[in-house]
């Protein structure tokens, strides 16, 4: 088992979670976080970090299989992709704007290939 970063954390981006994450498995795009499942330790003290709700289990009974599939193949590809990030930073300035409960059909479509900063 290992967590993934969903749909939830894009275009907010905050970070409260790479700060406690003890094998720095945390991987920054320009407007969203990856878990590297690989790396992942299934320790979950990330999970409540997240002031979205963006981190779940692999495993999680109330998220679809398909979709969780789909997060899964997301955080393994970019987490190779993206710089590592283990300091917590500001959340995007539009982060309020883009809150999860004002896309009751998700944020997929907004994410964005590009790397973020990392630390």
């Amino acid at each position: 088992m290992t967590y993934v970063v969903k749909d939830e954390c894009i275009k907010c981006k905050h970070t409260d979670c790479v700060e406690v994450c003890p094998v720095d498995c945390f991987y920054e795009g320009v407007n969203t976080l990856v878990i590297n499942p690989e790396e992942c330790i299934d320790c979950g003290v990330c999970e409540p970090e997240c002031p979205v709700d963006a981190i779940v289990a692999d495993t999680d009974p109330a998220v679809a299989k398909n979709e969780l599939d789909y997060w899964i193949h997301v955080n393994t590809e970019y987490s190779k992709k993206w710089p590592n990030i283990t300091k917590k930073k500001d959340a995007l300035p539009e982060h309020e704007e883009f809150h999860p409960d004002k896309f009751p059909d998700g944020k997929k479509d907004l994410f964005d290939e590009n790397p973020g900063d990392g630390d």
